[in-house]
């Protein structure tokens, strides 16, 4: 661990109010390197300098907290739709481990290399699944079942939100990652997102720390449930999204 400096990480938490152990900076390492090491046999991440990761994946991941300071103390569950590399749900985890999540990504390889992160890095209370979202939204033992989506996928917001909104159990929310172009993608966003049972209730606009890197925070409340017909068929959320 001396190879590494980790005062950015501890750093870049810190902004948010969030202050590391020696153990969760140890996990963060190991994750890095098994990123790294899986990253040179497939395709995780373009990001694989050390700093670079740290502000665009870890403390990326962690800003939810500027809008959902909630998850810093409550048990919730929570499913990262289309988490990839594992962002941001395995750092969410690392930081929060009284978290129980689950990660659900349609390429069976990221799977592999998330089961071996949360075993190698010894995080419990975590699933990782493969599949689509389409499909899973609609199982009984995912759909509604969820105290908090997030998603730093990328997709257009209303796209997003159908893919979403259908985990969340009423009361819930759904949060989002989107870069500084966001607003005007979610006025043309705001029908479907209450056609499936949303209404943004928080937005948080801020630039990473030490980054020009702009980061536009969405908290969708999920206020109703979402009607049966949706998620739509594979493949139908992103051809024909819903828009105004």
């Amino acid at each position: 661990m001396n190879d590494y400096d980790f005062s950015s990480l501890a750093e870049g938490l810190k902004s948010f109010n969030i202050e590391v152990n020696e153990r969760q900076i140890e996990q963060f390492l190991q994750y890095y390197e098994l990123l790294i090491e899986w990253n040179s046999f497939m395709n995780l991440t373009s990001i694989t300098q050390f700093e670079e990761v740290i502000r665009k994946h870890f403390v990326d991941s962690v800003s939810l907290v500027r809008v959902f300071p909630e998850i810093m103390k409550e048990e919730y569950t929570l499913i990262d739709v289309g988490t990839g590399a594992g962002f941001p749900g395995i750092p969410l985890k690392i930081v929060f481990p009284h978290l129980r999540v689950m990660l659900l990504d349609s390429l069976n390889k990221r799977i592999s290399f998330l089961k071996e992160v949360a075993e190698s890095i010894g995080l419990k209370d975590i699933e990782a699944v493969h599949g689509r979202a389409e499909d899973f939204a609609r199982k009984e033992e995912f759909r509604e079942r969820y105290d908090v989506c997030v998603s730093r996928a990328v997709a257009n917001f209303s796209t997003l939100s159908e893919y979403c909104l259908p985990f969340v159990k009423k009361g819930g929310c759904f949060i989002a990652y989107k870069s500084e172009k966001a607003m005007e993608e979610y006025e043309q966003s705001k029908k479907a997102i209450s056609i499936f049972g949303g209404k943004c209730e928080r937005t948080e606009k801020f630039y990473l720390p030490d980054s020009d890197i702009y980061r536009n925070l969405f908290l969708i409340r999920k206020l109703k449930t979402t009607p049966e017909r949706f998620p739509r068929k594979a493949g139908m959320p992103s051809k024909e999204p819903i828009f105004l």
